[in-house]
C-alpha cells in the first residue's frame, strides 16, 4: 500500500472547500499589562481603574494560543472599551493585525461580508434577531462561530449574556465551539459608569 503524502493531498484539495488545519491568528504582546493600562488611561482619563478581570485579558494578549476572546458579564465593566477600542489598536500596532469591528446588528445585516474577514470583533452578541434576507432565515452568530472554527478566524466578542443564556439563544453546539476557539473572561461586579 502506498503511503499518503498529507501535504500534497491537502494542496490538491485546497479548491474543494476542504480545510485541514485552521489558519489561526497568534497574538503575543510583551508588556501587555502596561500597554493595556495605557489604553484604559487614554480612553477613560481620570476615571481609569484596573479591574481583576483585566488580568485575564492581559494573559490573552501575552499569548492567545491561537484563540479568540469572549468577554461576558455585567455591563459597565469595560468590555466594549477594551475589546472594541483598545484591542484593535494594540493588535494593529504591536502585531500588524487589522481587527474588523461590528456590532451584532451589523453582523446580522451583512453576514456574508463579515464572514470574509479573518479577525473580527462583534459587540453585544445576543442582542441581534434572526437574520432574514430575501426570505432566507439565518442564525448569523452560529454561522460565524462555525466558520471561525473551521478556518481559524480570530473572534473577539462582548456580551452581557451569561454562558447559559448564550446556550439558550444559540444552542449547545455553538457554545461548545466558542469554548474551543476563545478564551472566556467573566466581567462581574458593579458598573463603573457614573
Amino acid at each position: 500500500m502506498q503511503q499518503i503524502d498529507f501535504q500534497q493531498t491537502i494542496d490538491r484539495l485546497k479548491d474543494t472547500g476542504f480545510f485541514s488545519i485552521p489558519n489561526t491568528v497568534q497574538v503575543s504582546i510583551t508588556d501587555a499589562k502596561e500597554v493595556l493600562w495605557a489604553g484604559i488611561k487614554y480612553f477613560t482619563r481620570e476615571n481609569a481603574k484596573w479591574l481583576p478581570e483585566y488580568d485575564e485579558v492581559v494573559r490573552w494578549l501575552t499569548d492567545n494560543n491561537g484563540r479568540g476572546l469572549l468577554c461576558f458579564g455585567n455591563c459597565g465593566r469595560g468590555k466594549t472599551l477594551i475589546c472594541g477600542k483598545i484591542l484593535p489598536l494594540l493588535l494593529n500596532h504591536y502585531c500588524g493585525k487589522v481587527v474588523n469591528c461590528y456590532d451584532a446588528q451589523q453582523m446580522n445585516a451583512d453576514l456574508d461580508a463579515v464572514k470574509q474577514k479573518h479577525i473580527i470583533y462583534i459587540d453585544d452578541i445576543g442582542t441581534e434577531c434572526l437574520s432574514v434576507k430575501y426570505g432566507e432565515k439565518r442564525l448569523a452568530f452560529a454561522e460565524l462561530t462555525d466558520e471561525a472554527e473551521k478556518k481559524g478566524k480570530l473572534l473577539i466578542l462582548t456580551t452581557n449574556l451569561s454562558i447559559n443564556e448564550l446556550r439558550e439563544k444559540y444552542g449547545e453546539r455553538t457554545v461548545d465551539r466558542l469554548k474551543a476557539i476563545t478564551k472566556t473572561v467573566l466581567f462581574s461586579g458593579i458598573s463603573l459608569r457614573k
